[in-house]
């Protein structure tokens, strides 16, 4: 047997580590409930302001990198916030690459992105 064909099977059954953080949890609970790793899959990403309305310069720099959004108003429950999308292969390094792009884009305007989820 060819070695990139055993090695792909030993990955197959590998276990996925993650980091000890809250996003390396949640990735740990989708590999544990069967997620798979190896499609792109839609992600969404929030980003949460200290005041809303959020800046309209906030708004049109999201649009201009994140490209299509969606602003949540608050609804006496929830806080307002912004969402954007992006369909890539999940990975730790994607999720933490992206929220640390964007918070930093938004400190400016006192908002932050540190909460994402897929559909699964």
């Amino acid at each position: 047997m060819p070695a990139p064909v055993i090695e792909k099977l030993c990955a197959k059954e590998a276990k996925l580590n993650f980091p000890d953080d809250a996003d390396g949890d949640v990735l740990k609970r989708l590999d544990e409930s069967g997620f798979d790793f190896s499609k792109p899959t839609t992600i969404d990403f929030n980003v949460d302001f200290d005041s809303w309305p959020p800046h309209p310069d906030a708004i049109a720099k999201l649009r201009e990198f994140a490209g299509s959004i969606q602003v949540y108003e608050p609804d006496g429950e929830y806080n307002g916030y912004i969402l954007f999308n992006i369909h890539q292969v999940l990975s730790y390094e994607l999720v933490t690459e992206i929220q640390e792009k964007f918070t930093t884009l938004m400190a400016d305007y006192g908002g932050v992105c540190e909460s994402w989820g897929v559909l699964h």
